[in-house]
């Protein structure tokens, strides 16, 4: 299964891990999912270099938020773990179930206390709620993907998406705040939906050499807060609203990180399947 590949919608099992308190960055963070931090940021350090720009803003360290961010490749979770640490920030994943199952990094993942999300395994509106709670009861951001998979769009421009990262932030009364990116599809192809052995790794595993050598420049834009302050959980519509809203803010700032492809992506993933539209695209 696809790492993030989740949404508030999806049930979650119990016992969910509450996401940690801490008053800042990286205070209270369990000592695995920094070193996993560490780890990412080699990894990510050993492939290219990462352009931040905008900023995290400092009345949301320490408070609950949610960072809503556009799916480009299988990569970019990397890319996002790496440039939020540079910024003081460690977040957590919504993690798909056969991730947190996986032998020995499943364990480790648990540890690091990533909430798991799990398709069809509950009521969804109880799994809902307990995700909201386990939200508006954290003290570090939770990381998600609205889209819930990397984008199928030709041009690689974020998909319509889910209304659950929308819902959860009427519901919890949380901030939402955006990131754009772009670069970190160069880096690894999309690859196969099911890995069932040496010929389905082979891609991934030569594409990442091949950015090794050519050492990609991965560009990530630190948002603004999404305006959500005249919409309300119960009203009708304001979800969809909502998400809108968070979808175009993404689009709108990952317009200028890709001014020369505009059209469609100077890469070409030739694994990535190209069958979605994006009502999103400028």
């Amino acid at each position: 299964m696809r790492a993030c590949d989740a949404h508030a919608m999806f049930a979650l099992r119990r016992p969910e891990p509450r996401l940690p308190r801490s008053p800042g960055g990286s205070g209270g963070t369990p000592r695995v999912w920094r070193v996993m931090c560490v780890i990412d940021h080699l990894l990510v350090r050993s492939v290219g270099r990462i352009e931040i720009t905008g900023e995290f803003p400092a009345h949301l360290r320490g408070r609950p938020v949610l960072i809503a961010a556009n799916h480009i490749g299988m990569f970019d979770p990397f890319v996002l773990i790496a440039a939020l640490r540079k910024v003081g920030v460690l977040p957590r994943f919504m993690l798909t179930g056969g991730l947190l199952d996986a032998p020995v990094l499943g364990y480790f993942l648990r540890k690091a206390g990533h909430l798991r999300v799990d398709r069809g395994k509950a009521n969804i509106a109880d799994a809902f709620g307990r995700a909201t709670e386990t939200l508006t009861t954290a003290s570090v951001p939770l990381l998600l993907y609205p889209e819930g998979r990397v984008s199928r769009e030709p041009g690689l421009w974020p998909e319509r998406g889910k209304t659950g990262a929308a819902r959860m932030a009427l519901h919890g009364e949380v901030p939402v705040l955006t990131i754009s990116q772009w670069g970190a599809h160069e880096a690894v192809y999309w690859g196969t939906e099911v890995v069932n052995g040496p010929a389905d790794v082979k891609p991934l595993v030569t594409s990442f050499f091949r950015a090794v050598r050519a050492r990609k420049t991965f560009k990530v834009h630190i948002g603004s807060v999404v305006d959500l302050s005249d919409l309300a959980a119960g009203k009708p519509g304001d979800a969809m609203r909502a998400h809108a809203r968070i979808m175009r803010q993404i689009t709108t700032d990952l317009a200028p990180l890709r001014a020369d492809q505009l059209d469609k992506p100077a890469f070409h993933d030739p694994t990535r399947p190209c069958d979605s539209t994006s009502p999103w695209r400028p």
